[in-house]
């Protein structure tokens, strides 16, 4: 079927419901997930040697002959440990009775030692130390620690200090390199940042001297394009010319809305891409073309995303555009269909049956397909055929 020389396009286009979507879980959730739980069963195996090394301490240390309340006291002392990590001065205050009347002295250096990781200078740690020592320096019963020789109460009080001193400096230790590490890495995203900005900054200047040549060259001579067009308009009055005018016109109308758009994305700071044309629109496309063109979409989801939609779209315009370039005359063949693992667009010329006109070209049309199906995880590859024509095949991965 042909209006005023050119063939109109056959569309066929069929249309499928939306599948319901189904987020799959990221692999990094997933990675994080499992390092959690590494972690969790970290700490609970650390909670459990804790406090069997505590009671091996207590067992090893105490003699047979022991009151029954310094046996419930050290055990308590010993279970006590099960609440360090969330409740660190109230677990250390559970172990005192236990090392002071007790045997869990153990119990008690392992309590300080978590309570000074975590609180580092605070008030409780200081406290807790003070405890420690008078648990160390005081001996059970009172009686037997009053008859001791001043030598020994020296001698005590030297090891006593030893004893709260220790677990202390190790756990301000921990704590200082915990702080340095997380220090550390906010000033590698400080510095991350920056550099993030720094580049923005830069992109920002090209994109904006680019939007100004585009506005002040491109646009310019488009304009006087049209310009000239609508001139030969009113000095031939033929047929011909007046079609040929007003498909300038037109080319020229649209051509200056897309550069306008992109003069305006160049100089937006808004990170999201205003919506571009998609497969909703080829049949427009089609029509405006001066290749006659036979359209099939099929099977196509209503869900498509807007960049695999787009990405179809500039394809297929692309492609016709080789065509009208490269092979005049010729027409062509679109199909494009919805498959279970993505999108699949094919454009089939035949050979040109004209000679071809001397058009510029920057030789980047393929380049900038490929690097847009390359980047949406797609395939893009170009066969020539038997008949001399060309076949232009392109893939696009959708999630389901």
């Amino acid at each position: 079927m042909t209006t005023e020389g050119l063939s109109m396009p056959q569309i066929t286009v069929g249309r499928t419901s939306a599948r319901s979507n189904i987020r799959h879980q990221r692999p990094t959730q997933t990675r994080r997930a499992a390092f959690m739980e590494r972690r969790s069963l970290r700490s609970y195996a650390l909670d459990a040697t804790v406090i069997l090394l505590a009671a091996l301490d207590v067992w090893l240390v105490s003699p047979e002959d022991v009151p029954s309340y310094s046996i419930v006291l050290s055990a308590s002392a010993c279970l006590a440990l099960a609440g360090r990590r969330w409740f660190p001065f109230t677990v250390l205050l559970l172990t005192f009775p236990g090392f002071l009347a007790g045997w869990a002295q153990l119990a008690a250096m392992f309590a300080l030692g978590l309570l000074a990781t975590r609180k580092q200078f605070h008030w409780q740690v200081w406290v807790g130390a003070g405890l420690i020592w008078i648990c160390r320096f005081v001996q059970w019963p009172l009686n037997e620690f009053v008859e001791l020789s001043w030598q020994t109460h020296i001698r005590d009080g030297i090891y006593g200090v030893v004893v709260a001193g220790m677990p202390v400096a190790i756990g301000l230790l921990i704590g200082a390199r915990a702080e340095l590490a997380a220090r550390l890495s906010e000033l590698a995203a400080s510095r991350d940042r920056e550099r993030a900005l720094h580049a923005q900054a830069v992109r920002a200047d090209e994109r904006a001297k680019l939007a100004r040549d585009m506005h002040d060259v491109v646009s310019h001579d488009i304009t006087l394009i049209a310009m000239q067009a609508n001139a030969l308009s009113v000095t031939n009055t033929s047929a011909e010319a007046q079609r040929t005018a007003e498909t300038i016109r037109q080319l020229s109308k649209h051509t200056l809305e897309e550069l306008r758009s992109l003069v305006g994305l160049l100089r937006s700071t808004d990170s999201t891409e205003p919506r571009q044309p998609g497969i909703t629109e080829l049949d427009q496309l089609v029509r405006n073309t001066n290749v006659p063109v036979q359209l099939t979409v099929e099977s196509v989801p209503d869900s498509l995303p807007n960049n695999v939609s787009a990405a179809a779209y500039r394809t297929v315009q692309e492609c016709l555009t080789n065509v009208h370039k490269h092979a005049p005359g010729a027409g062509a063949t679109v199909r494009v269909r919805g498959e279970d693992d993505g999108l699949r667009v094919e454009v089939h010329n035949a050979p040109g049956t004209s000679e071809t006109a001397n058009l510029p070209s920057g030789g980047h049309g393929l380049t900038g397909m490929a690097e847009r199906a390359r980047l949406l995880g797609g395939t893009f590859e170009t066969t020539p055929t038997e008949d001399g024509g060309f076949r232009v095949r392109a893939s696009y991965p959708v999630d389901k």
